[in-house]
């Protein structure tokens, strides 16, 4: 009942709160443009006039949210569903780009663990959920049924997410698979306008940007600059002057694929953290983000759309350099072909945990088959126990953070599976499914907002890894992060609940955004689908309450409400960890900041003062 009251309290604040510009809003017979521009993995303080002068005046002359959050796990899939829905992801589902889907997955490659960054594994676990993994509508689903023209361009999973369930019928989709069999098909109106335009039908691949390199071979050192330039293209010479030409508002999403492919795979850093992801190929990747906006907003303009179109830059999450370090784990101590000596290998949690529970290991990528002696994971998921085909335990392998998920709901596993966790030097924090009960060291998922209305499978632990500073003294452009993942020490990765990757670049400008507005509340993922769809006047009919809050105070006599910091602590482990969770709030919602074991996360070093402090089950 409390949980009920706090929420129509909310609901009620935000109507009251929005009253002035919304009644502003109504006045005119129909909404503004939108486009939602998503710089992948931008950092937000490596936004300068130099290195990103179109993010920059964006920010600088429109609204500064200098306060912005990533959803945890920090993952693309994940905050592409928040701000497709505007909902947390524990309503989504969608808890990582790695999930466990409880049935096989035929396009993910015959796997219960598919990978969502892809169009065919999108259609078949929407399939698999009466036709809507999310199970809560996109703002381009609405907005079309509305009478709005919608439109979606760029990195392949994310893209699509925004109108998943539509496939192309009514919204413009543009993305890697675009042209191929398994791409969501063009309309004919479509194909001819890129035949005047002099466009190919099908999107060009990444070439040397998609390069990862190896263990011995440096991945890639040029930006995904002939992809984009493509997106760019179509955007501006194709969709925005049919979306002028049926004149009547529009959404676009513009999707950037950098920073994020360049951090990932830049070839600048080999085995070491430094440079890592600071290095030239990572920042030529910033830069062709910012070229596309700047494309974007000259499209705009020569058609005379710039005075009538809000855009909003949000990027998904932040970004952390690799680390495969690890003094405790069992698995860095053998020897593998494709790892260096003493670093983690490919697949680490998955292999430390079946040595810790003593169950046998099998590789969900490769058919079920057994995880030998001195080999990992394909792909660095397992399922574990003496059935493959009915595991006790099953590890979706992300990067910065992992899910484990128990089939069984076995408590006592449970039990057995947090003490190896709390074992281990590179975990940082540990929440656990509230149906499991209470555990020393870690706190409730819901805690997180992990807990709500999903309708694929919960996972059962979120693990956390450890985070820390170097190569400069800005923390959050400089994280290191243990990343369970095929790429290498000194290449990018995102997903841990440190500053570094919880703090994303956002920013807003155009006819229903305060101008040269610095907005100090923190602000989320989740925000920018709840203020899309007020913007556009959508009506979503939820069925979770994991929902974000509308930005009044960057709207023209909105209302800003005020902020409080507060601390979750959780009962000591046996050896003494505590899961903290630092997070600011504002009205009902929750703002994440950084999570983990004082001392193993970036921006948690030190605990800080001034926060209203609880402990876990008191």
């Amino acid at each position: 009942m409390r949980r009920a009251t706090l929420l129509l309290s909310a609901s009620l604040f935000t109507l009251a709160a929005g009253a002035g510009w919304t009644q502003a809003l109504a006045q005119n017979a129909a909404p503004h443009n939108l486009v939602l521009f998503v710089p992948d993995g931008l950092r937000a303080l490596k936004v300068t006039p130099e290195t990103a002068p179109a993010m920059a005046a964006v920010r600088d002359k429109g609204v500064n949210f200098r306060n912005s959050h990533s959803l945890f796990p920090t993952f693309t899939t994940a905050n592409a569903s928040a701000m497709a829905t505007g909902h947390y992801l524990g309503d989504t589902g969608d808890f990582s780009n790695t999930i466990y889907t409880a049935f096989t997955s035929a396009p993910g490659g015959n796997t219960v663990v598919p990978f969502l960054e892809n169009d065919a594994v999108l259609a078949d676990v929407d399939e698999h959920f009466k036709g809507d993994y999310l199970d809560e509508e996109t703002l381009l689903k609405l907005a079309r049924e509305k009478g709005l023209s919608t439109a979606a361009i760029g990195k392949l999973g994310p893209t699509l997410i925004f109108d998943h369930a539509d496939r192309g019928r009514n919204t413009i989709v543009f993305d890697d698979a675009t042209g191929s069999k398994t791409g969501v098909p063009l309309a004919d109106e479509v194909k001819d306008a890129l035949s005047r335009a002099n466009l190919p039908l099908a999107a060009p691949g990444r070439g040397d940007n998609g390069k990862i390199g190896d263990a011995r071979t440096p991945g890639t050192t040029v930006a995904n600059v002939g992809q984009q330039a493509y997106f760019a293209d179509v955007a501006a010479k194709v969709v925005l002057p049919m979306l002028k030409a049926r004149n009547k508002p529009f959404v676009l999403v513009f999707w950037s694929r950098d920073p994020d492919g360049s951090q990932h795979n830049n070839g600048d850093s080999l085995n070491t953290v430094t440079p890592g992801i600071n290095g030239p190929t990572s920042m030529a990747g910033i830069k062709n983000a910012d070229d596309n906006l700047a494309r974007l907003r000259k499209a705009l303009d020569e058609l005379g759309l710039a005075a009538t179109t809000n855009i909003i830059v949000s990027a998904d999450h932040g970004f952390s350099t690799i680390s495969k370090e690890s003094k405790t784990s069992p698995s860095a101590k053998l020897s593998y072909d494709d790892t260096p000596k003493d670093f983690l290998p490919m697949g680490f949690l998955a292999l430390d945990l079946a040595k810790a529970l003593d169950l046998p290991l099998f590789d969900p990528n490769e058919g079920n088959a057994a995880v030998a002696a001195g080999t990992h994971p394909k792909a660095g998921n397992g399922v574990l126990g003496k059935d493959p085909n009915r595991p006790d335990l099953v590890v979706a392998t992300n990067g910065g953070s992992d899910l484990i998920y128990l089939p069984g709901k076995d408590k006592q596993l449970a039990r057995r599976t947090i003490a190896a966790l709390l074992e281990q030097d590179y975990v940082s924090g540990l929440f656990v499914d509230d149906a499991l009960g209470k555990f020393p060291g870690t706190l409730p998922m819901s805690a997180i907002n992990l807990e709500g209305k999903a309708v694929t499978p919960t996972p059962s632990i979120v693990v956390n890894f450890r985070s820390y500073v170097a190569g400069c003294d800005v923390p959050t452009n400089c994280s290191v992060e243990v990343s369970d993942t095929v790429l290498r020490q000194g290449q990018g990765m995102h997903g841990s609940f440190g500053r570094g990757d919880t703090m994303n670049f956002m920013a807003a400008i155009g006819p229903d955004f305060k101008a040269g507005y610095v907005d100090t509340l923190p602000v989320s993922n989740a925000d920018v689908g709840a203020t899309v769809a007020k913007l556009l006047g959508l009506a979503p009919r939820p069925h979770g309450e994991l929902i974000g809050r509308v930005m009044t105070e960057a709207l023209p006599n909105g209302a800003t409400p005020k902020a409080t910091t507060e601390q979750i602590k959780s009962p000591p482990s046996a050896g003494g960890l505590r899961t903290v969770l630092n997070f600011q709030r504002v009205g009902s919602q929750r703002y994440f900041d950084v999570a983990g074991f004082p001392g193993r996360t970036v921006g948690l070093d030190e605990e800080a003062g001034g926060r209203k402090e609880k402990t876990a089950g008191k």
